[in-house]
């Protein structure tokens, strides 16, 4: 599928600004997050073979962004960056943690304790929160962040999604339950508990995940005899990238991308559910809905099947970083709007608090890089940079409309993009004289971005650490402390 027929899609209609008159109830928020999940795989960004009509509607009666890119490609970096508007250089989260570690046992903690955060800044202003689903960030026996209410997972990875791990109520179990259905169980049983006052509820499932033993698992839920038979041309057979290991594997295997499909397609009845119960309990007027994705997934295209650190070397190409973002408040954002806004992971939090009129409750330090989009939400004109910029471990990149920059530190190559000719970034340009005013204006770009917002204590780039207890250490030629208290 080509990325390029959803940009430049104009914005559909106007909305006047809401007046938040005195008196009205603050809008809950319910942020559903998921996990390896490319924006390719979903009806509303052009897929024709999988069912998503639950997240179809979402998109429907609110803002979608064509053009959402993840600014890490694992999950507890941007987990991490979605909730404190901060890169990995600022947080110190550079890859995801490994079993035990900070997650549990007797070294566990929060990663992001010392930040502002979503779920900080909502129940400072009155709102209950709850989690459920995968947190992936440390300190996962115990609720965090403010959240009382809370349902996870006590590991990151997915080894399947049926006799898994779940920690509920300070204990560790095995839930017989399909996953996906057992997150949403618990998100409804939240919204109902706490239907009468403001609520935040973030719903993380752990799925569509798209790797290792989950994918290995057979579909067991409700889709299994509809994809039994599919081809799943959207997961395209592209000439192998000769970085990607996963390719072979997974490609060559039609019962890996049909579960892939499923476990999407599982997700979107979540969705269905949800937003049925807010419906029920009249909440949906004046609720929040944000739908967003870890990170993407590549599914076959250009050669690739994973994330950006299942190759070697760790890449960020697009099709591992395009994520879907969708906002939906029917009191206040009008149906059917579509941005081609080049937005990132790190600009959720400053416009949400922006949106809820909690600007005042952002954190001055340390500074946030991200901006705020609210007002195109409500159909406003936004001043707006088209630019986005990542950071994995060794690797990190600058984006634009039509130009990406990649860069890495103690090892080759860099690489250079033309994207308006070459959206599956085959060709590097980066060593053609002819590009080299591009390469150089964009690399000067990316390095006063770096020089401006990272902490330096956690810089890898400038002999900094990571709080992560896996990373690719030997590209920087030191020991992570962290990687001993874990183990």
């Amino acid at each position: 599928m080509d990325r390029r027929q959803f940009l430049a899609l104009p914005l559909a209609g106007s909305c006047a600004r809401a007046a938040q008159t005195s008196g009205q109830a603050p809008p809950n928020v319910v942020l559903i997050l998921t996990d390896n999940h490319g924006a390719w795989t979903l009806g509303c960004y052009g897929n024709r073979e999988i069912r998503t009509p639950h997240i179809d509607r979402l998109a429907a009666e609110g803002t979608l962004f064509t053009r959402a890119y993840a600014n890490n490609a694992v999950c507890s970096p941007t987990r991490a960056s979605l909730l404190t508007g901060l890169m990995p250089s600022q947080h110190g989260v550079h890859t995801y943690f490994g079993a035990g570690g900070a997650q549990v046992g007797p070294q566990a903690y929060n990663a992001i304790a010392e930040f502002g955060t979503i779920p900080k800044m909502l129940t400072a202003a009155g709102y209950t929160a709850g989690l459920s689903g995968k947190w992936h960030l440390g300190g996962n026996m115990n609720p965090q962040e403010g959240f009382s209410y809370w349902v996870t997972k006590p590991h990151g990875h997915s080894l399947g999604f049926y006799d898994q791990e779940i920690i509920e109520n300070g204990q560790i179990r095995t839930e017989p339950k399909y996953l996906t259905e057992f997150w949403t169980d618990h998100g409804v049983r939240f919204i109902e508990q706490n239907r009468t006052k403001p609520f935040f509820l973030m719903l993380a499932y752990n799925g569509p995940y798209g790797l290792g033993g989950a994918m290995q698992e057979p579909i067991r839920n409700q889709h299994a005899a509809y994809y039994s038979q599919q081809e799943l041309a959207s997961m395209p057979r592209d000439v192998p990238h000769p970085w990607n290991f996963n390719y072979g594997k997974w490609m060559d295997d039609p019962a890996v991308r049909r579960k892939y499909a499923a476990e999407v397609s599982g997700i979107d009845d979540g969705v269905g559910r949800i937003m049925d119960t807010l419906r029920r309990h009249n909440l949906d007027d004046n609720t929040l809905v944000i739908f967003v994705a870890d990170q993407g997934l590549a599914g076959g295209h250009s050669g690739f099947w994973g994330m950006g650190d299942h190759t070697r070397p760790l890449t960020g190409f697009d099709w591992t970083t395009w994520i879907p973002l969708i906002f939906r408040h029917p009191r206040r954002i009008a149906k059917g709007q579509r941005s081609d806004l080049l937005v990132s992971t790190y600009d959720v939090y400053p416009t949400l608090a922006h949106y809820l009129g909690m600007q005042s409750r952002l954190p001055s330090k340390p500074e946030l890089p991200g901006r705020n989009f609210a007002p195109l939400l409500e159909g406003r004109s936004v001043t707006w940079d088209n630019t986005v910029y990542f950071e994995f471990e060794n690797v990190r990149s600058i984006r634009t409309t039509e130009w990406k920059y990649i860069e890495r530190i103690h090892q080759q190559p860099n690489e250079l993009y033309d994207l308006r000719k070459d959206p599956g970034e085959r060709m590097n340009l980066v060593e053609r004289p002819e590009h080299a005013q591009t390469r150089d204006g964009l690399r000067k770009r990316m390095q006063a971005f770096f020089a401006r917002y990272p902490d330096p204590k956690w810089d890898l780039w400038k002999g900094g650490r990571s709080k992560s207890d896996i990373i690719t250490a030997d590209l920087f030629g030191i020991e992570n402390p962290y990687r001993k208290r874990t183990q």
